[in-house]
């Protein structure tokens, strides 16, 4: 029967290239627009390399100090002393790493070869705890060499292969970086961009960061973010709460000077939906993602199921006379409703089909900007060195769910102008005009 269908399906398609045409058109732009939207932030949330662990990631970037007469009042980092003396101390934790990120990229002067600039993070050994980086060769800066200020690096293959013109066998040379040259202790394969709070071309000991010492006010803000992997929400709960109270102990200790204040722990998942935030909540629920997704979702899928709902009742009515014929040898309602149904299936597969492709082209080719759609500054583009892998590009799980929804509310959109020209007598049917 379903073999019969396909058929009956292909021959009215070939009958009606014009109204085929454009379902299968619909069905692809919605399919492709949904496709990227949803692939977009897959990205973001998703654990990829070298991310894996960002579901169990937590960060805090924010410490107010703050008068008792509200005069001076400062936010910022932390300072090195709060990481040391507040941070690395903690037990419900399974790593705390400090992170000084350089807003610029600075100079790599090869041995061979004109200079070239590359970006840097400054961090400690915690951050290769965070976040799971595949070495090639070597490994990350020890915790001695960090602790005695050595000049070590870890660098990524894509650097390696520009610096010394090679990816292995590079550990253990000299690097020269902003004018100071670092032995290379390990070569890791390289990250996207996309993964922005890891990506980097060069990792680098923040002990060897001119002024990481440097406070702002009170010896507690500074330049640090910090970074911590919980082993689950039950730790990461422990964690928020070993941390008030460290922040409680420390106003405490100060009563009368001065008054501390932490931003809550913020998982990955917050980090990218920043600006959902209202007032100081910063827990991202599922209602304020629909508030701010329903719109778009809506505009992408309802609107052209909404066309093809009016194409496919016009195609009805022309087809009426035909459905009248069949009625009258016997084909029940049942039959011929499965048929239109199997018909506008087969059509919506098809232009799943299409809008994948499409989508993954524009995914790929249009990676510059197309990662930008959603960003909260969209005038930051990325550029076409951008690395987009294949575990980016097609997630199952993104393309089933929005090809289910396609499929689901096209189905809806063909049942019901099928169902009510298919309620009309037989007698009607057939004086219509073909």
């Amino acid at each position: 029967m379903i073999k019969d269908y396909i058929k009956q399906a292909w021959e009215l398609m070939k009958q009606n290239p014009l109204f085929s045409s454009l379902y299968i058109i619909g069905t692809a732009m919605a399919i492709c627009f949904t496709t990227v939207m949803a692939v977009a932030y897959y990205v973001k949330l998703a654990p990829l390399y070298p991310e894996y662990n960002r579901s169990r990631t937590f960060y805090s970037d924010n410490v107010r100090v703050q008068t008792p007469d509200n005069i001076n009042t400062v936010n910022s980092g932390f300072s090195y002393n709060s990481l040391r003396d507040w941070l690395y101390p903690l037990k419900n934790v399974e790593a705390v790493s400090g992170v000084i990120q350089e807003p610029d990229e600075h100079w790599v002067h090869p041995s061979v070869g004109n200079d070239f600039t590359a970006s840097a993070i400054y961090t400690d050994p915690g951050f290769f705890k965070i976040y799971e980086f595949e070495f090639i060769e070597g490994t990350p800066f020890s915790q001695a060499d960090f602790d005695s200020g050595v000049r070590t690096v870890v660098i990524s293959d894509r650097l390696a292969q520009q610096a010394f013109r090679q990816t292995t066998g590079v550990v253990g040379k000299m690097l020269n970086y902003d004018m100071n040259d670092y032995r290379v202790c390990g070569v890791v394969k390289a990250g996207s961009k996309l993964g922005s709070m890891s990506y980097r071309d060069v990792y680098l000991p923040y002990k060897t960061y001119p002024g990481y010492q440097n406070t702002f006010y009170y010896d507690v803000v500074g330049s640090f973010e910090a970074r911590f992997l919980a082993k689950d929400a039950a730790q990461a709960k422990a964690l928020q709460e070993e941390l008030d109270a460290v922040i409680a102990n420390e106003n405490q200790q100060h009563k009368g000077e001065r008054t501390v204040t932490m931003r809550p722990l913020r998982n990955h998942t917050s980090m990218v939906f920043d600006d959902v935030y209202y007032g100081n909540q910063y827990k991202v629920t599922f209602w304020l993602l629909l508030k701010k997704f329903l719109p778009i979702i809506l505009v992408l899928l309802l609107i052209p199921a909404f066309n093809l709902s009016g194409m496919i009742s016009s195609r009805m009515e022309d087809r009426l006379a035909e459905m009248g014929v069949r009625k009258s040898f016997g084909a029940s309602k049942s039959v011929l409703l499965s048929q239109v149904m199997w018909e506008n299936l087969i059509l919506t597969l098809a232009g799943g089909l299409v809008g994948l492709i499409v989508a993954w082209s524009m995914l790929f080719l249009g990676r510059s900007w197309v990662f930008t759609l959603f960003e909260d500054y969209p005038d930051t583009l990325y550029d076409n060195s951008v690395t987009v892998t294949g575990e980016m590009l097609f997630s199952p799980t993104v393309f089933i769910s929005a090809l289910l929804v396609c499929v689901i509310i096209n189905l809806l959109s063909a049942l019901i102008p099928a169902w009510n020209s298919l309620r009309k007598p037989i007698v009607s049917s057939l004086n219509e005009k073909k």
